[in-house]
C-alpha cells in the first residue's frame, strides 16, 4: 500500500483530544485544527474507534473523546489502527527470471523492507500521545503561547 497521510491526521486527532481531555471536540473542531474537512477527520476517527482508541458522544455537546489514557496509547497504536498493508511497496509483479538481478532482488528488498518496518513499529512503540502533549506544551511555553 505505501505511505499514506491518514496516520498523521489520526496523531494529531488523538493528540488534540488528549491536550483537551476534559471535554469531548467535534470532527469540525479537529478539522480545523488539521486544516482538513471533517468528513475525513470523521473517517480516521472511526478507525480509531473500531481500535478502541476513541469513543464518540452523541446529541448536544456530544463528540470524540479518548477512549483510554494517553499514556496507554502509542503512536504504533494510531498507525496500525488507520494503515493496512507494508510501508514499503514490494514489486506489483515479479521481475524477471532471466536476469540475474531480478531473480534475486525480491527477496533481498522483502528482508530489507522488514527489517526496516520493524524498526519503524519498534520506534513508534516507544512515543505515547501523552508524550506529544507535552511537547505541545513545552513548545508552547516556550513561545508564550496557549490553548488553541
Amino acid at each position: 500500500m505505501g505511505l499514506s497521510s491518514r496516520s498523521a491526521v489520526a496523531i494529531h486527532a488523538l493528540t488534540m483530544l488528549a491536550r483537551w481531555s476534559d471535554k469531548s471536540l467535534t470532527s469540525a473542531e479537529i478539522a480545523d485544527s488539521l486544516a482538513s474537512n471533517p468528513v475525513l477527520v470523521r473517517r480516521i476517527l472511526g478507525s480509531l474507534r473500531d481500535a478502541d482508541l476513541v469513543r464518540s458522544t452523541e446529541g448536544r455537546g456530544g463528540g470524540w473523546l479518548l477512549a483510554r489514557a494517553a499514556r496507554e496509547i502509542t503512536l504504533h497504536d494510531a498507525y496500525t489502527a488507520v494503515e493496512a498493508g507494508p510501508v514499503l511497496s514490494r514489486h506489483p509483479h515479479p521481475p524477471s527470471d532471466a536476469c540475474e538481478v531480478g531473480r534475486n532482488m525480491q527477496a533481498l528488498l522483502e528482508a530489507e523492507f522488514q527489517d526496516a518496518e520493524r524498526a519503524m513499529e519498534e520506534r513508534l512503540s516507544q512515543t505515547t500521545i501523552a508524550d506529544l502533549v507535552q511537547q505541545v506544551l513545552t513548545i508552547e511555553r516556550k513561545i508564550g503561547r496557549s490553548a488553541r
